[in-house]
C-alpha cells in the first residue's frame, strides 16, 4: 500500500492512512501534531480533554514506530508539556537518543519562566543499526563586523573550514515571524528546519513520512534533498496549498552533494559531505608542522593544506552558494 502513496500528499485522518501501510516500510517519520492549545485550525480541534488528546496522541505514535524500518528514527516536534507524556509512551516501544531544543522565542505568560523553546524528540526503531550523519552548520557571525562570535578560545586555526558539528541546542534557524512569508496555517515550521533533519536521518532516496503535513514543509525538505515523501492531512485545503508549492520545488545541491540553503548560503550540511568538499581539519601535529614550514625550520607533507589556502577557506566559511539557489523561493 505505500507504493501507493510514494510522493504524495493524502487528504484523510492519519490513523485510517497508516493502519493501511506495511510494517517497517518508512525510513524517518517526523510529527508535528496539534498542540491542543485551541489553535484556529479549519478542520482540526485543537480543544481536547487531556485524556482524550493523550489517547489519541498514543495511537499515532504507535503507528509510527510500527511502520518505520529497524534502521530508521522516529522524530517528534511539540511543546515541552506534550513532549513529556509523548516520551513516556515512545520509551516502551522505541529507543531514546536526543531531545532537541530548537530556539524559539514566545509571549512571556507571567510568573513562570519565560517559554524559549519548542522541543523535537529523536527516537530510533532498534538500539543499534539506525542510520544517523553528523550535521554541520556554518560558524556564527557578527551580522556587522562579519568577525567570528566565537573562536574556540583564540585557537581559530583549528576552526574546522565550512563549520561547526550541530549540537542538541538549534539556534541557527528561526520561526517564520511574518505574515507575508507563512502559509495560512497557525503551525507553520520553516523548511530549514526540516532539512536538517532529513540530512542527519537519512540517504538519498529514501521515504520520509510526515502524519500531519499541514502545508508541506515536510514534503518540500524531503524533494529538495532527493528523498521521497508521504504527505497525509486531514483538511482538503492545507492539502492544495502543499501539492502547489512542491510543483515549484527542486533539488538543492552544491558541487554534487545534498545540502540545506537559507537565504542563498549552506545551512546544513552533512560532515561525510563536507568532508569531500572542504580541507580536512588538520590535527594538532599537522598545524605545527605548517606553523614550524613559516618558520622555514621544517618541509610540509603535500597532502597537508596550503596556510593561504586554509587561511582564506577560514576567513569567508558558509559563503557557498549558487545564484539558482538564491534565486529560489520555495
Amino acid at each position: 500500500m505505500l507504493a501507493e502513496y510514494l510522493d504524495s500528499i493524502i487528504n484523510g485522518d492519519c490513523l485510517d492512512i497508516l493502519a493501511r501501510i506495511e510494517d517497517n516500510s518508512v525510513d524517518v517519520c517526523f510529527a508535528d501534531p496539534p498542540f491542543n492549545l485551541e489553535k484556529k485550525y479549519t478542520t482540526y480541534n485543537d480543544q481536547k480533554p487531556v485524556e482524550e488528546y493523550l489517547n489519541w496522541c498514543r495511537q499515532w505514535l504507535r503507528e509510527l514506530v510500527r511502520i518505520t524500518k529497524p534502521s530508521g528514527s522516529i522524530f517528534v516536534h511539540n511543546i515541552p508539556k506534550w513532549l513529556t507524556y509523548y516520551a513516556s509512551i515512545l520509551n516502551e516501544i522505541a529507543h531514546f537518543r536526543h531531545w532537541i531544543a530548537w530556539d524559539a522565542m514566545s509571549n512571556p505568560l507571567g510568573k513562570t519562566l519565560l517559554p524559549a523553546h519548542y522541543g523535537i524528540l529523536f527516537y530510533t526503531k532498534e538500539l543499534k543499526g539506525y542510520k544517523f550523519y553528523e550535521v554541520r552548520a556554518p560558524h556564527k557571525r557578527c551580522r556587522v563586523c562579519n568577525s567570528y562570535l566565537k573562536d574556540y578560545g583564540g585557537k581559530k586555526d583549528q576552526m574546522h573550514p565550512f563549520g561547526a558539528l550541530v549540537s542538541d541546542v538549534w539556534t541557527d534557524i528561526h520561526r517564520i515571524r511574518h505574515n507575508v512569508r507563512r502559509d495560512e496555517h497557525p503551525c507553520q515550521l520553516p523548511v530549514p528546519l526540516l532539512e536538517r533533519i532529513v540530512l542527519m536521518s537519512t540517504d538519498p532516496g529514501d521515504i520520509i513520512l510526515d502524519p500531519f503535513l499541514g502545508t508541506g514543509t515536510t514534503a518540500i525538505a524531503a524533494k529538495a534533498l532527493g528523498r521521497h515523501f508521504v504527505g497525509i492531512d486531514l483538511d482538503a485545503e492545507y492539502v492544495k496549498m502543499a501539492t502547489e508549492k512542491l510543483q515549484n520545488v527542486h533539488e538543492t545541491t552544491y558541487q554534487g552533494f545534498y545540502v540545506s540553503y537559507f537565504l542563498g548560503k549552506i545551512q546544513s550540511i552533512r560532515d561525510i559531505d563536507a568532508a569531500q568538499l572542504f580541507p580536512a581539519q588538520l590535527t594538532s601535529v599537522e598545524k605545527k608542522r605548517m606553523r614550524q614550514k613559516d618558520n622555514g625550520s621544517k618541509p610540509i607533507t603535500d597532502k597537508q593544506v596550503s596556510p593561504a589556502l586554509q587561511s582564506r577557506l577560514l576567513e569567508q566559511p558558509g559563503e557557498y552558494h549558487t545564484d539558482a539557489v538564491r534565486d529560489q523561493k520555495r
